[in-house]
């Protein structure tokens, strides 16, 4: 796919304010026996896709009510791939996504994560997806869809709609995790367009952070949708 000339006016801008200039932070985190070395490389290329922010770690401690051993795992909006890479050293067999420009980046993180004894089900795959454009490019038939601070931009909740409905086809059960900002509708997505094709649950919320983590999964309605 050539991002520049098929992804025209594609509504994930990247903000050339935002990271005037480039650096590299390596951070180590802890969940459990695991322990994460994440690289965030913030610039203007980057954007939002470089940091590790609040919500993905909330999904990721909340992974330990979860058993993801042998699970097909795919993560969108993926970032720096903290959330995908642990589902991945707990045992999930995980494929990575996020627009092409943040692909170096997940590879990198992968890489310096994989565990000494190697990973325990299969090495994670980092692929780009565009929401909206080439969700068909990929199977049906996972196990979970996650997703950590991806709903941000209202302007594009009716492409990761798309995109969420397309691989939840065979059942798949959907884990969002998000900073409540009412500024970008955060909590509309949730209480008004969610509930349009997913049955939906509010599991748990840090209010002090404002993070919310929801459980969903595709109404037989909308799966020929």
């Amino acid at each position: 796919m050539n991002f520049d000339d098929e992804q025209a006016g594609y509504p994930f801008h990247v903000d050339d304010e935002l990271f005037a200039d480039t650096f590299s932070e390596e951070s180590i985190y802890r969940f459990g026996s695991e322990e994460l070395k994440i690289s965030q490389v913030f610039s203007a290329n980057l954007g939002v896709a470089a940091p590790v922010w609040d919500a993905a770690l909330y999904l990721c401690r909340y992974f330990d009510q979860l058993d993801l051993k042998g699970k097909r795992v795919i993560e969108l909006g993926a970032g720096t791939g903290i959330v995908g890479i642990l589902a991945a050293r707990l045992g999930a067999e995980v494929t990575l996504t996020d627009l092409p420009h943040a692909v170096p980046q997940l590879q990198k993180n992968v890489s310096t994560n994989m565990p000494l004894s190697g990973w325990p089900c299969v090495t994670p795959t980092v692929l780009p997806l565009s929401w909206g454009l080439d969700q068909g490019k990929f199977p049906t038939d996972w196990d979970l869809v996650v997703g950590a601070d991806i709903v941000y931009l209202s302007e594009t909740y009716p492409l990761l709609m798309d995109t969420l409905t397309h691989l939840c086809q065979e059942g798949a059960t959907v884990y969002l995790s998000s900073k409540m900002r009412r500024e970008h509708r955060t909590p509309g997505f949730y209480d008004d367009i969610l509930p349009r094709r997913f049955d939906s649950q509010l599991l748990c919320c840090d209010p002090a952070q404002n993070i919310s983590l929801y459980r969903a999964t595709l109404r037989g309605e909308a799966q020929t949708q």
